[in-house]
């Protein structure tokens, strides 16, 4: 297998939020495990104009990010949860891989994708995970068995240099990457011509 590429997605439009805390720290611990990475985070999802099915013409932005998600291995997406579902922001970049449809893998086809929720409670964090892994299956990917939920009222999380601090949650988001990287290897593995 080549060296394989893990995209994140996810954030806010405020710099620094927790979201794009886990995002990255969660593809950070993918580095560490041999992997490529790429991440677009709120500046990059804020520059994305709402998905307009009826409009062909694509920013620059949009076509970096279509064009990672189709050479991506495994996908991490993290989100706020925001009464019971994901941001809209994030929600407009994942509406925007419609345009991976007519690829030989569509949408997310074959991708594990884990799945980062940051909410201010445990209940809006586990409902908006549940929402989340109903977008990916539409979308036809693989989310992972561990989904990670941050309680930003429970857990200090992460320093304010943005590293994460609670060995609980760096725990998880580990396990997290790991899970991807390990789904990425085995349908590469499924893909590859038989010698």
């Amino acid at each position: 297998m080549t060296v394989p590429l893990i995209v994140g997605i996810g954030g806010t439009t405020r710099p620094g939020s927790s979201g794009e805390k886990a995002l990255r720290t969660a593809l950070a611990h993918a580095e560490r495990l041999g992997a490529r990475t790429a991440l677009f985070a709120g500046p990059q999802l804020a520059d994305l104009p709402m998905y307009a099915p009826e409009q062909p013409e694509r920013s620059d932005t949009e076509r970096a990010l279509v064009d990672a998600v189709r050479q991506a291995d495994g996908v991490l997406i993290a989100t706020p949860g925001y009464h019971g579902g994901m941001s809209g922001l994030v929600k407009n970049a994942l509406d925007l891989l419609e345009d991976l449809r007519p690829d030989a893998r569509p949408y997310l086809d074959g991708r594990a994708v884990g799945c980062i929720v940051v909410a201010a409670g445990w209940q809006g964090a586990g409902v908006t995970l549940s929402a989340v892994r109903d977008v990916v299956h539409a979308l036809r990917g693989w989310p992972t068995p561990l989904g990670v939920t941050i309680n930003t009222v429970a857990v200090q999380a992460f320093g304010p240099d943005g590293a994460c601090i609670d060995p609980a949650t760096d725990a998880q988001l580990a396990a997290l990457a790991g899970q991807v990287l390990h789904f990425a290897a085995a349908t590469s593995a499924l893909r590859a011509p038989s010698a």
